[in-house]
């Protein structure tokens, strides 16, 4: 699997000549390295997206490890700030995972739709091609929460990512609304076809803080003061739809209008890599989304032609130097069943050419309907595809049952899955917001404990359509500070208590409706929903065990509880403190 790294460089659009030699940056910190090329124009008689390919390879030279990492136009290099349309900026992003001295040299190659051929001699060579220059790379300064101390997170063959410090990621966040982007305080944002409005997030402007990003004259500070709330409420990731022209919400497309797919709005771009940005010094992990059932086909009738390359190339080359992120080829994909492609191979080429571009191997993952799991995800099981797990959809009430299952049939094929609970069926309902007849107490049992007891690498909350502050309207995510806090209990407990990444869903270990995560014969978590006593088969006859509680409701420490001896079958372990819903926590003395 190549390597991913990150160095801190100021954003200052600067000529190949002038790129600094010799200068020292740190580990996992992100970077941009600006040239001076061609000048073009978003709309130009040359297509600066594809009729130009600007390609950098990065070698380290103590272990000769090369990377190459797909460059993009940046009209002025400022574009975030002047929204301009043309220049002579072209840029790419970098990030070291390694230390020591780093080499780098340029590819920049004209000729026509040269963006979308693999092949290094495809075009012409132009300046800057050939350039290049050297750098060194120092240990990371960043601690906590912030990506840029962690590194990259990476698919290990295992049911939960993992980051380059050897940290596994537990998910926790906001799959709603959809239509995060957009946003009126990015360019060329606007309403297409749809009936929905922009967002302001005028309610989260009192999250910004003196020192956060923003953009032409103080704006962006509801969109960052929004990520600013989660990160507080200690989440750790959110999910947007890069593109939703002729969906539900159409009003977001990277380009420079619905009907101009071939040409990509620059500054509103710039504009969403300063959230991104923002996001990794927050910890939240970025679930790209790139497109959905209403316009999988939008684009070369849902083949893998210029269209879509040129998108996922646009994508990763832009975005892809985050730390932390999942490309989702498509939310509610059915393409397999409307393209009759029964074994998958348009979801497998769109993976394979991804996979191609990405020198950060960023894990890609699929969503689909409830009821089409099986046609979906099975097909793609094994070494027959580049997917590192699913984006799963279901009932509130089955996520239990599907995250085992499908952890379980991804191992057995020779390939584990990161298996992620990202919407909660029904599709009006979701979660409710806090207040008076919220379903809160079904869906924190069976679906974010369910989820999690299974095994499965992380739950994202999906707000519904029937109810205000939803899916496609929502600005304020105060509309589930209570729930957030259920989120932030259970992963503090997995994270706390738990070697979850050692431990596997056992519910025939206890009797009754309960939930069994355990490392036989060491650790045992259980979920009691109904504040009853409950039996649990132990490991090591007469072996000592002590019984201690958690509330998932409230957080806090662990209560002491009894200490029981295993004993042939079921043991005891007693009743929870009160008669509502508790997690115990059984270690072996």
């Amino acid at each position: 699997m190549r390597l991913f790294f990150r160095i801190l460089l100021f954003l200052i659009p600067v000529s190949a000549a002038a790129q600094p030699a010799g200068e020292t940056f740190r580990q996992y910190h992100p970077a941009v390295f600006s040239f001076t090329g061609p000048r073009a124009e978003e709309a130009g008689a040359v297509n600066p997206f594809l009729d130009y390919r600007f390609e950098v390879t990065f070698r380290h030279e103590p272990t000769g490890a090369a990377f190459r990492a797909p460059g993009y136009f940046a009209a002025d290099g400022r574009a975030d700030e002047t929204g301009a349309a043309s220049g002579s900026v072209w840029r790419v992003h970098f990030t070291p995972s390694l230390t020591g001295r780093w080499t780098y040299t340029v590819s920049f190659r004209r000729g026509k739709d040269v963006a979308v051929r693999l092949d290094p001699s495809a075009g012409s060579p132009i300046a800057p091609d050939g350039a290049g220059g050297a750098f060194t790379v120092i240990e990371t300064d960043k601690s906590g929460t912030d990506f840029r101390g962690k590194g990259m997170l990476r698919y290990v063959g295992r049911r939960y990512l993992r980051f380059d410090n050897g940290e596994y990621f537990l998910k926790g966040g906001a799959d709603s609304p959809e239509t995060l982007l957009a946003y009126t305080d990015f360019d060329g944002t606007r309403i297409n076809q749809g009936k929905q409005t922009l967002k302001t997030y005028a309610d989260h402007v009192r999250d910004w803080r003196p020192g956060d990003p923003s953009w032409q004259g103080g704006k962006g500070k509801g969109l960052i003061g929004a990520l600013n709330y989660l990160a507080s409420e200690g989440l750790n990731a959110f999910s947007f739809l890069t593109l939703n022209v002729g969906g539900d919400g159409d009003n977001v497309w990277p380009w420079t209008s619905p009907e101009t797919p071939d040409r990509y709005d620059v500054s509103k771009l710039a504009q969403w890599e300063r959230v991104f940005s923002h996001a990794d010094s927050l910890g939240l992990f970025l679930h790209f989304k790139t497109q959905e059932t209403e316009n999988d086909r939008l684009l070369d009738d849902g083949d893998l032609g210029r269209l879509r390359k040129l998108y996922y190339r646009e994508l990763v080359a832009r975005f892809g130097h985050h730390p932390a992120l999942n490309w989702n080829l498509g939310e509610e994909n059915n393409l397999w069943d409307e393209l009759d492609d029964p074994a998958q191979m348009r979801i497998r080429a769109y993976a394979a050419w991804i996979d191609a571009l990405d020198p950060y191997d960023h894990p890609i993952v699929l969503h689909s309907y409830p009821e089409q799991q099986i046609e979906a995800y099975v097909p793609l099981l094994g070494e027959r595809s580049t997917l590192a797990g699913i984006s799963l959809q279901t009932s509130w009430d089955r996520v239990h049952e599907d995250t085992w299952l499908w952890v379980r049939a991804s191992e057995a094929a020779g390939r584990p899955w990161v298996v992620a609970n990202d919407e909660q069926n029904p599709a009006g309902v979701g979660v409710t917001p806090d207040g008076e007849g919220n379903n809160h107490a079904t869906r924190r049992h069976r679906t974010l404990w369910g989820h999690l007891m299974a095994g499965g690498a992380g739950v994202e909350t999906y707000f519904g359509y029937r109810f205000p502050h939803n899916d496609l309207n929502a600005e304020d995510f105060r509309s589930r500070d209570q729930w957030w806090d259920y989120i932030r209990h259970a992963l503090h407990f997995f994270r706390m208590y738990l070697p979850f990444t050692e431990m596997r869903s056992m519910d025939d270990l206890a009797s009754g409706d309960r939930y069994v995560f355990a490392r036989p014969g060491e650790k045992y978590a259980i979920y009691v929903p109904d504040g009853k006593d409950t039996e649990v088969r132990l490991a090591g006859e007469g072996a000592a065990y002590s019984v201690e509680w958690f509330n998932p409701r409230s957080g806090g420490s662990l209560l002491p509880g009894a200490t029981v001896t295993s004993a042939p079958g079921h043991t005891a372990i007693g009743p929870p403190p009160d008669g509502e819903d508790w997690v115990a926590l059984i270690r072996r003395r």
